[in-house]
């Protein structure tokens, strides 16, 4: 690199800014080792740049990191496709089924700023900005976590400030949801119960799942899950366990509605819900849907198993 007196200038503000240009792109990609990538980007483009005229190199470096943040998002999400089994076909009855690198070279990450960065943001929180579609990431990390104005955030997004006050509002009622799901005691029961009942139902436990079913249990189907070949209703713990026994591998734990249950996504897209009703330590009532109109309508939370 030319150690002319602009690149030392430039070398010396950007390692100042790298540490809040990291936290950045952390939030929005949820990956160290892309942070990394997404910053040291940003000085490629810093050096190749004539930045006489930037008057706030802070938010100059912001917002390239968080074009560059996006790119990576979106890409990412081109190339992720949710897998999908036989098993949970069956329920449906349908057939169809690092190194941080620097101006000045690279050098090995500080494992104590990795945790920190981890700690910063915490597991609940990077697990439901990973189900916001990439422009609506982006706006509420910018907006919520690090104050840049909506003004400036729609010029990276491509939409008006308006439209991106409303990107960062979905994400904001997304993230408060999944808070209460993460926070509220009966929530935490019922996911402990659900998640079980999943992992029985992926290993063919029969007789766990049978022991989590009440004795008046019903599983009910819409009429888009019926079109797929589930039955309108089955009654019962032995009817319901049969169903779901070794099946249900590419279900997702998810919060939804107020409760905790399972969906079903193929490519990205919710194709299934399974809201279960649970009291006490048992499952007392199924409910599988499947009609498009109403799975747009929920606000669904994927928690980590």
């Amino acid at each position: 690199m030319d150690d002319s007196p602009r690149e030392q200038w430039l070398a010396r503000d950007f390692e100042q800014q790298r540490p809040r240009l990291r936290a950045v792109a952390y939030r929005v990609l949820g990956s160290a080792a892309d942070a990394d990538d997404a910053v040291q980007e940003a000085w490629l483009r810093l050096s190749r740049s004539d930045t006489s005229e930037v008057a706030n190199l802070a938010g100059w470096l912001t917002t390239v990191v968080g074009r560059i943040s996006l790119d990576m998002l979106r890409s990412r999400g081109s190339r992720r496709e949710d897998s999908w089994d036989a098993g949970l076909a069956d329920l449906v009855g349908t057939g169809e089924g690092r190194v941080e690198a620097g101006p000045t070279g690279r050098h090995a990450p500080d494992p104590a700023s990795e945790a920190e960065l981890a700690d910063s943001i915490g597991l609940a929180l990077l697990v439901v900005l990973d189900t916001l579609a990439p422009a609506e990431r982006l706006a509420f990390v910018l907006h919520d976590l690090f104050g840049m104005p909506f003004e400036q955030i729609a010029d990276i997004v491509d939409r008006s400030p308006a439209a991106t006050r409303q990107l960062a509002s979905r994400a904001r009622r997304r993230v408060r949801s999944a808070d209460a799901a993460e926070t509220s005691p009966a929530r935490t029961r019922q996911r402990e119960v659900v998640s079980a009942f999943l992992a029985a139902a992926r290993g063919g436990e029969f007789a766990a799942l049978l022991e989590m079913l009440d004795p008046d249990v019903v599983l009910t189907a819409d009429e888009a899950a019926t079109a797929m070949g589930a039955p309108a209703q089955l009654r019962g713990p032995d009817a319901v366990a049969q169903r779901f026994n070794g099946g249900a591998k590419s279900a997702r734990l998810a919060a939804f509605d107020g409760g905790v249950g399972a969906v079903w996504t193929l490519h990205g897209e919710p194709q299934v819900a399974f809201r279960f009703t649970v009291e006490g330590d048992v499952v007392t009532g199924i409910e599988m849907v499947a009609d498009r109109a109403r799975l747009r309508t929920m606000e669904i939370y994927y928690l980590p198993s």
